[in-house]
């Protein structure tokens, strides 16, 4: 009997070293907490590289299918994975776009420079009316970033009334002329992008007072009630935070903004590459990827300082891995490949904000095609999903379900003389009373044998997806389209103790159990 122990014992210890930890992930089904919002599963859409043109909007030559001039292969993917808000015209650009340059005859809209970005000239043919129809293609709500650098009170207050006063009125009519009788009923509105830097180099003090003044004219026409955001800080300022929680009342903003990038390197001149890096590279990625969890938690412990009631959410509209740009393409056009490195930091950034949606109630990943961490990239006719899209797809169980208290008992990931947790997790219940927990494994070369537990409830094992791939810097090409991609997975089984899953190094899963 001792030597049969013995055995066993080295049998299990030798099935560590050869690389499988352990885990336990606790569920707690029975106290569901808030709804995650839908709209935590957002994206960005700014006038920059090849998102808009050539992007979203196409040439009339190219030969695929297109509604008007909107590339519907594009509009077909965002449904599929249940896109619920578009964030337009910017990011930087929104603070210098003027409106009333993308109304009316396309012929006859004024071409302009796009300061921002490349220095390039824009036509102004994709504008109000185009974006609108592209949400309205999409099945999305439009978010509008209006224009308080270089804009005016009075020039937020008119596009507001042109797009959603359902009386007559001079702007309500130009909107009939425009092809569009009935209202738009735009209700999330921006007012200001990073203020503190490409919005205006202001300081909180200065924004408040901005702030304040724009969104009294911001009106809530024909019964829309407009979603006020406020440029919120940048990473973590949070003396910005705390002038806004404490000088906007409540009342005056719905939202309030955060933006964070993880820069592989923490070097902006040098970010380092999307597809070659080593492992120093990637650990180093992955732990500035979960510095969100303390931003949203010394954040949100302001907010709550403030409003305790959590009536003001928090918007992270701009979120993602930031690398340098792919040779040979233009540097201000932002355009990077998409590996499963990426597909990991989005699947643990949304993990995080899944586990904050009582405050985090909206997020927009940058960008949706063709730049940062797109979901979708183009080539003239070709067009391809990347690892991170493949996440919102995975994902998209978890919008607008109760989420379900987690918490992990697992070893480290361990790098030279630094260490982050192998394992981030978040689950949720939905209307059905569907339980599905999304699991992802950082480690690089350990398989994880972990057992969900989740408090005596029985549920049984519907399905299980996985995306993963051998490399952390595999990547899906125009060649090879379909490199990493998810797939069914059966690695699990129902015990008396729970539901014990595989999780292979550098992987995500995704459980649905009834």
């Amino acid at each position: 009997m001792k030597t049969q122990i013995l055995l066993i014992s080295f049998l299990l210890l030798s099935s560590f070293v050869r690389g499988e930890q352990r885990a336990t992930i606790t569920v707690d089904v029975a106290h569901p907490g808030a709804k995650i919002s839908r709209h935590i599963y957002g994206h960005f859409a700014e006038h920059l590289g090849r998102c808009i043109y050539d992007g979203f909007w196409i040439d009339s030559a190219l030969n695929v299918e297109k509604h008007g001039r909107i590339r519907m292969d594009i509009v077909k993917a965002l449904k599929e994975i249940k896109v619920p808000n578009l964030r337009w015209p910017g990011g930087c650009y929104a603070d210098e776009y003027q409106w009333r340059d993308g109304i009316g005859n396309p012929k006859n809209r004024p071409v302009t420079i796009n300061s921002n970005w490349g220095g390039v000239t824009e036509d102004n043919s994709f504008g109000t009316h185009e974006f609108l129809e592209l949400c309205e293609l999409i099945g999305c709500e439009p978010y509008i970033s209006a224009n308080m650098g270089t804009g005016s009170p009075e020039s937020m207050k008119d596009w507001i009334e042109y797009l959603n006063y359902a009386g007559k009125s001079a702007l309500t009519n130009e909107r009939t002329l425009n092809g569009h009788p009935e209202p738009y009923g735009v209700s999330f509105w921006g007012i200001g992008n990073e203020s503190w830097g490409c919005g205006g180099d202001m300081v909180p003090e200065y924004y408040v007072n901005e702030y304040r003044r724009y969104q009294c004219y911001a009106r809530n026409y024909s019964g829309n009630n407009l979603k006020k955001i406020a440029s919120g800080p940048n990473v973590d300022d949070y003396e910005w935070m705390e002038t806004c929680m404490q000088k906007i009342p409540a009342h005056m903003m719905w939202d309030i903004s955060l933006h964070y990038y993880t820069i592989p390197t923490g070097d902006w001149g040098k970010k380092g590459s999307a597809t070659s890096f080593d492992e120093n590279e990637y650990f180093d990625t992955m732990k500035r990827c979960l510095y969100m969890e303390e931003l949203l938690n010394r954040h949100e412990a302001i907010m709550n300082k403030y409003d305790p009631q959590k009536k003001v959410s928090l918007v992270v509209d701009e979120w993602g891995i930031w690398t340098d740009v792919e040779p040979g393409t233009n540097p201000g056009f932002l355009y990077q490949q998409n590996s499963m490195r990426d597909a990991l930091v989005a699947g643990t950034t949304l993990n995080i904000f899944n586990n904050h949606s009582d405050r985090v109630r909206m997020a927009n990943l940058a960008q949706a095609i063709n730049v940062l961490q797109s979901l979708v990239l183009t080539n003239k006719e070709k067009m391809l999903l990347t690892p991170t899209y493949y996440i919102f797809d995975m994902y998209k169980v978890h919008q607008d379900a109760l989420l379900l208290p987690t918490t992990i008992d697992a070893g480290n990931y361990i790098n030279e003389n630094e260490s982050i947790p192998s394992l981030n997790v978040s689950a949720s219940k939905d209307e059905n009373g569907c339980v599905h927990v999304s699991i992802v494994n950082l480690h690089s070369t350990e398989k994880i044998h972990t057992l969900i537990d989740m408090k005596n409830e029985k549920k049984k094992v519907v399905s299980a997806k996985l995306l993963t791939s051998k490399l952390y810097n595999d990547c899906n090409t125009f060649e090879n389209p379909s490199k990493v991609v998810p797939l069914s997975y059966g690695e699990y089984k129902v015990t008396k103790e729970g539901v014990e899953v595989q999780l292979p190094p550098l992987s995500v899963v995704v459980l649905e159990m009834k």
